[in-house]
């Protein structure tokens, strides 16, 4: 097995081979982690939202639910999920989104992160598609109103986990989301803990 822990604010890339289970651990609550992944053989091919919503027929992704690239084709298959809340919709925070959200200047967040990690395998702005937030929760209304995205308190708790197995060699990439001025990581950004296990 291989592990790691990745500091608050911080990111981490690798390979996830075919039939390995990643597993992220929310090691002490309340810890939003960004998540974007890649054919490994051909990042051209990467994680496609739309083609993954469509086919889950929900918003809220969890276990049992695949992550589909593209080409829709199966990328990484959810396992395993203790929290039960992963965005599909927000995206990353960036430097130029606090900003305009926040008015706050200055203050690098996930993007930052995403584009430091690809260009280790020559990747850039243009691959940077729509992500997965794992342990947060921001639901859009329902009923006759127009919806509303809200950011609400991150609901994990300590050891929370979700488990992703590769359906391909995958390049899975992670940013520890940094974000202070929304609640998705409670406030205070934590260390998360990533471990990859064959079957």
């Amino acid at each position: 097995m291989r592990a790691e822990t990745i500091a608050p604010g911080g990111s981490w890339s690798g390979i996830v081979n075919r039939g390995e289970v990643l597993k992220i651990i929310d090691v002490e609550g309340q810890q939003g982690v960004d998540f974007l992944c890649y054919s490994a053989a051909d990042p051209q091919e990467r994680y496609h939202a739309a083609n993954t919503l469509k086919r889950a027929a929900t918003l809220r992704l969890t276990t049992g639910h695949v992550l589909y690239s593209d080409i829709a084709r199966p990328m990484m298959t959810v396992v395993g999920d203790t929290c039960g809340f992963n965005d599909t919709i927000a995206g990353c925070c960036s430097a130029s989104s606090n900003e305009l959200l926040y008015g706050v200047k200055g203050m690098p967040g996930c993007r930052e992160n995403f584009l430091k990690e690809l260009s280790r395998y020559g990747l850039g702005r243009k691959d940077i598609v729509a992500n997965l937030n794992f342990f947060c929760n921001v639901p859009a209304g329902t009923g006759n109103a127009l919806p509303r995205l809200i950011f609400e308190t991150a609901p994990s708790k300590a050891g929370d986990s979700i488990a992703l197995r590769a359906e391909m060699d995958v390049l899975a990439v992670i940013s520890n989301c940094p974000q202070i001025n929304n609640p998705c990581s409670g406030g205070r950004p934590t260390a998360i803990r990533i471990e990859i296990a064959g079957m």
